[in-house]
């Protein structure tokens, strides 16, 4: 009964977990067929684990995921944007949900029958320097302060519980979006997307773009930004922003912006 007592205080109702997490903390495998048998616990997938609450939401998987399983990844890119609001012109419900890190998700998180597919990215792709560590890894981790950090992370609460998930702030989701071109988003879907973005912070803006060494983000970036003249783009000093040499060719077939040395779409203007 102690051992009841202490998952149903520390597992909240939802949370998907794995048997190591469960063996960690004194679960033996004739225990957990013993509370599987009950009712107390469900599989929703081989080696995994919750106590039942209707259908798995992806976000209670996410946050099980750098709670309790203590993983540094990172809602971002275009789930980031949808979260906060900027997407939801574009479509209706969440298909796919992007998570970045330099570790990738355990191979089991895939199989939970979330209805989303989890996609996972390493942020070192378009980072020099690897998201902080999302600590403190615990479930009841205040999120009255919101401050975004300077890695362009920020934990918000999420459901009646005010639990912890940590996502990108809009200024590193949009570049991460970007990363995406030309296969994973499409340039129209971007330059929407750019469009509505007019409050960003230019401080946080030169921050990542200056640690951000993907030539071909930060190209795109400012050939969108550039587009829709927001007024935080005349607060962005690129003489300290590596733009690299030579043409990056995105398209085929398309025409070529001089001024970014990037080919892009020819009828962008007219894809809306």
């Amino acid at each position: 009964m102690q051992k009841l007592n202490w998952l149903t205080q520390h597992l909240p109702e939802g949370l998907p977990i794995d048997a190591a997490w469960l063996r960690s903390h004194g679960y033996t495998a004739n225990l957990l067929r013993k509370y599987e048998a009950s009712g107390w616990l469900q599989q929703p997938a081989h080696r995994v684990y919750l106590r039942p609450r209707g259908p798995i939401v992806w976000q209670q998987a996410v946050i099980a995921l750098q709670t309790l399983l203590a993983r540094d990844l990172v809602v971002g890119g275009r789930t980031a944007l949808e979260l906060h609001g900027h997407t939801h012109y574009l479509q209706t419900s969440t298909q796919a949900v992007y998570l970045y890190g330099l570790r990738a998700p355990p191979t089991w998180f895939k199989e939970l029958p979330a209805e989303v597919e989890f996609r996972y990215r390493n942020d070192a792709r378009i980072f020099t320097n690897a998201i902080a560590s999302t600590a403190p890894h615990q479930l009841d981790a205040p999120v009255a302060d919101r401050s975004k950090r300077s890695d362009g992370v920020m934990t918000v609460p999420w459901g009646q519980w005010n639990w912890p998930l940590s996502v990108s702030t809009p200024e590193r989701a949009i570049l991460e979006l970007l990363d995406e071109l030309p296969d994973g988003e499409t340039f129209h879907q971007a330059d929407v997307l750019m469009e509505g973005l007019s409050t960003m912070s230019p401080a946080r803006l030169q921050s990542l773009l200056v640690d951000c060494h993907n030539i071909k983000v930060k190209r795109l970036f400012f050939f969108f930004a550039e587009r829709h003249g927001h007024a935080w783009l005349k607060r962005l000093d690129r003489k300290t922003i590596d733009f690299g040499r030579g043409k990056r060719s995105l398209v085929k077939g398309g025409r070529y912006d001089a001024k970014h040395m990037i080919t892009v779409p020819e009828d962008l203007d007219a894809s809306g």
